[in-house]
């Protein structure tokens, strides 16, 4: 299994002087291809900068990202964006959503942007496969917020990423539709061969990854492979997530 993301020595420190305050901490690790790895920890234990760190989002102050063997932190602003565009798929809490675009028009944004070809039977597997094939003409006002999340997760996987970063993505869902979501997910990873790390603060979002990283104070302070609920629930709770 190849690596999907490699951080090294990685610290992102916001503010000067007496008033800077560090959000990630010398953090190194490894993150595979073909792997679905969540990452939790207190607020502000900084689980959004790492995620955003990784995915080329952000620039870290020191250290080095690496994607699929590409160092990001040398990168001009537009080689960092056609990159996120087509290497990377992003899915949100929020859907981000076109509302005058329909489901097929959000999900080929993407490729639209980056001028594309875009490959007709992918993206009639993409939409089977997160149950969307017979709403490709609806707009988003016209679909649930589960079916809403599905879209942006079809936008996320129709450039056929090296990487799917999720942060918080069934955070604005119910119980069940989150579910639903995180199944997809997890389909993904087993049926498609995608990589997946998604932040969350969920213990039973974090059960359906093959590894939980835990963040503290800007630092990953432990890892938990096959992870259920009651597992993660019980670290967090160590950590002070919950008291």
């Amino acid at each position: 299994m190849s690596d999907a993301v490699v951080m090294t020595s990685v610290s992102k420190v916001y503010g000067r002087g007496g008033g800077a305050v560090a959000a990630l901490r010398e953090v190194s690790v490894t993150l595979p291809s073909g792997g679905f790895t969540a990452v939790m920890g207190p607020s502000g234990s900084g689980k959004s900068t790492f995620l955003h760190c990784a995915a080329g989002l952000d620039r870290p102050t020191s250290g080095s990202v690496r994607l699929g063997g590409t160092e990001l932190s040398g990168m001009g602003e537009t080689a960092l964006t056609e990159l996120r565009r087509e290497r990377i798929g992003f899915v949100f809490q929020a859907y981000n959503l076109v509302p005058s675009l329909t489901v097929e028009q959000n999900v080929l944004l993407p490729l639209k942007l980056g001028r594309a070809k875009v490959d007709r039977e992918w993206l009639a597997e993409v939409l089977r496969r997160v149950g969307l094939g017979d709403r490709a003409g609806h707009r988003p006002a016209e679909l649930s917020g589960g079916q809403q999340q599905r879209v942006a997760l079809a936008r996320a996987l129709v450039t056929r990423p090296e990487v799917v970063f999720g942060d918080e993505p069934t955070g604005a869902l119910d119980t069940m539709t989150a579910r639903d979501v995180l199944s997809l997910l997890r389909e993904t990873v087993d049926a498609l061969g995608q990589t997946v790390v998604m932040v969350t603060h969920d213990p039973v979002a974090a059960s359906y990854a093959d590894t939980v990283l835990f963040l503290a104070d800007g630092r990953i302070v432990d890892a938990l492979p096959a992870p259920t609920a009651a597992a993660v629930a019980d670290r967090m709770t160590r950590l002070g997530a919950y008291a």
